[in-house]
Parts: C-alpha cells; structure tokens; sequence
C-alpha cells in the first residue's frame, strides 16, 4: 500500500504550475540585471512573480523582496529594528526564526500569566511597552517591533494579520509599536486579510504553497526600503543583493498563483472536514488525547494532537513504519527531541508537550488517508496501552 504523506506544514508537495514555470524559467539564460533581450526576459520573469505573490498576500509588488527562505527574510526584518525603537520582542510561542532574535526576556510575565496565547495579548503588549518606555521619545515611530504570527505552524492556531497600533505606557500616554507578521502558515489556505493596519513587515515561504524550496520573501509595507543584510550588487532594487534565484522565484510566483486560485474557490474548506473527520476517528480509539485549539480558530488543515504519555517521537517513528508521514510537534536540537516550547508557553505541562504530534493535511489527501491513519494510530495506541498497563 503507498505511503501518505501528511507533513504539509512542514513543506508542500511541488505544483504542477510550479514545476512547469521553473522548467520554463531553466532556459532563461539572461541575468536580471542585464539589460540586453536576455537580461530584460530574465527580468520580466521576477517581475511577474513579484506579482503574482502580491496579488496573493494583498500588497504592492514592490513591496515584494525576494529572500531565500522566510527564515532570511525575518533575519532582514528583525535586522531594521533600530527604526523602530531598538527593542525587538517575540513571545516564546513563535517560529524559531523569529523566536532566537527576541531581545526581550519574558520569564518573569509567564511566571505572572502562566500561559501565553500564540497570538500575543494585551498584557505582552503591555510588558513589552513597559521595557521601552524608558527609551520612548515623541518624535519616534514607535517604540519597538513585535513578531506576531497569523498562524502557528505547530497547533493551527490562527487569528488575523496583526497590524502595528498602540498601546498605553507609562511615561507616555499611547505609545506606537510596529509588528512582524509570519504569513507562512497563513497564505495558500486562508485568506490574507488586513485591519485598518498593516503590519510592517510580513514573511513567508514558496514551499510552504506548493513552490520549491529554497525562496522566500519579505513584505515591506513600511515606507522606507530595509536596510540590506547582504550588499553588493545592488539587486532586488539595492534591498537583497545577490543574483536573483529565476527558477525558484519563476516557481514561488506559480505557486502564489495556483495557491491564490484554490483558496478562492475555498478548496480548503473540504481539507477541514476532513480534519474534522481525522480528529472524530482519534477521539473515539482515545478519550486521553486533546486537540490543542480545536475550540478557537484554526488553520484547515492542522491538527496538533497530545496523548500524555506517549512521546511524540516516539508516535512518529511508529507511524513513518506504517507507511505515514506526519511530525512531532517538538523542534530537533542537535538531534536531541525536546519537548515543544510552544505547547509549554501555552500551559501545556512536559508529559503533555512531549507527546504532541503534526498531522497536517493537504489538498492531494483523501478521506482513505484520514481513516487509514486514524485506524493505524489507534493500533498503535492500544499497544501503547498495554505495554504501559
């Protein structure tokens, strides 16, 4: 019987549309910058990606800069926090790639709050207005810049896109922050919505879409350009130097493309169900295991699933051995798997967050995969069951 693959938070099968534009773009032999016929179809081909990933996260194309991974492009963000205040603030249930620039040391608010929600609250707002407000000054844009994520790629947990806004401090009445919004998670499977504001910076992924990996991009809303990390020649409108990645880039504008389509004709609402019918088919061989946000709003596709007890790895290797790819919901730390930070921020204990699994879905997965995972999850429970009786 083939394999199924339900890992899809952690990259996306390639598209069609992907794979045909990249094979396209591989006899492009132009560089960008050139400005020979050559050069200027090189050109035009980053240029019509630029497009199509705006029209997909809802921004201005040359507010699109290409990155070689979301991971790059929050490191560029991350890297302007001067002109926002010099304080960049993550809370521990973000991204690693956000998380590790985190300036602000937030043991002392969850030993006070206990738990954080993935999408931040008034109280870390307000915890972190109050470490800059010493440094506040009128004349500032704001005073700090916060990652807030759409969506969690660990538990599903998704909100909205979170805009820069205001939040009273102390020495200064209403006090202006900017925000970094991780969208990786987000686009391709819900819309990309925007408040009254929009965040300062967002970042996201082709391969998370169903592009190739290896390309990402960074969306400056703010009205100046960043700063760039890496200098040179001068490309990506002197933002990102480096010669463009054509195929990658010709791939993520497919995807963007496809991936914008399929949301519109709300495909994913039929990947819900059947989360919905994955999660009922647990719930029934198991009344120990949560659902982590199963009672808030979700990305369709994801279901973060802990049975305290039975470690996550553990839950993964059994099931990679029955034909089925899914993930712990813990990082790999030089090859050491600890217990998931994110679950822990949340009010999770360590029995619970060392047991989460990822089952994430994709558009390819059917109601037999569903079932025939939740059947061969459900045997290894019971083996579980009786080896811990």
């Amino acid at each position: 019987m083939s394999r199924v693959y339900l890992d899809h938070n952690a990259t996306t099968p390639l598209r069609a549309e992907a794979r045909a534009a990249m094979i396209a773009a591989m006899d492009v032999v132009g560089n960008p910058s050139s400005v020979h016929a050559e050069g200027r179809a090189a050109k035009m081909l980053v240029e019509r990606a630029r497009a199509q990933v705006a029209e997909l996260v809802g921004c201005n194309p040359q507010q699109v800069i290409f990155t070689s991974s979301a991971t790059e492009a929050a490191a560029l963000a991350v890297a302007q926090k001067a002109r926002h205040g010099g304080l960049f603030a993550a809370l521990p249930t973000e991204h690693d790639c956000l998380g590790v620039w985190s300036d602000a040391d937030l043991s002392s608010l969850q030993e006070k709050s206990g738990k954080f929600s993935p999408h931040g609250s008034s109280e870390f707002l307000n915890f972190v207005m109050g470490l800059a407000d010493n440094t506040w000054q009128a004349d500032r844009k704001s005073v700090a810049l916060i990652a807030m994520s759409a969506a969690n790629s660990e538990t599903g947990i998704a909100g909205k896109v979170i805009g820069s806004g205001h939040v009273s401090a102390s020495k200064a009445g209403s006090v202006p922050y900017s925000t970094l919004c991780d969208i990786t998670q987000m686009a391709g499977k819900i819309p990309v919505v925007y408040e009254e504001i929009t965040p300062s910076y967002a970042i996201l992924s082709a391969h998370k879409i169903g592009g190739p990996k290896g390309v990402g991009a960074l969306i400056n809303f703010t009205a100046d350009d960043p700063a760039p990390m890496l200098r040179g020649g001068g490309q990506e409108m002197n933002r990102r130097s480096g010669t463009e990645n054509i195929t990658g880039i010709a791939g993520f504008g497919a995807a963007a493309e496809a991936a914008g389509r399929d949301v519109a004709a709300g495909r994913w609402g039929e990947v819900a169900q059947l989360r919905s019918i994955l999660e009922k088919a647990i719930a029934s061989a198991s009344d120990q295991t949560i659902f982590v946000g199963n009672e808030v709003e979700r990305l369709p596709n994801t279901s973060c699933i802990l049975t305290a007890g039975w470690k996550g790895e553990t839950q993964v290797m059994q099931m990679d051995l029955a034909g089925f790819a899914i993930s712990a919901g813990s990082a790999c730390s030089s090859g050491k798997v600890k217990a998931s930070k994110v679950l822990l921020a949340m009010g999770y204990n360590e029995a619970e967050a060392a047991s989460a699994i990822r089952v994430s879905l994709g558009l390819e997965t059917t109601k037999d995969d569903v079932l025939r995972f939740a059947d061969a999850w459900a045997a290894k429970f019971e083996k579980h069951q009786r080896r811990a009786a």
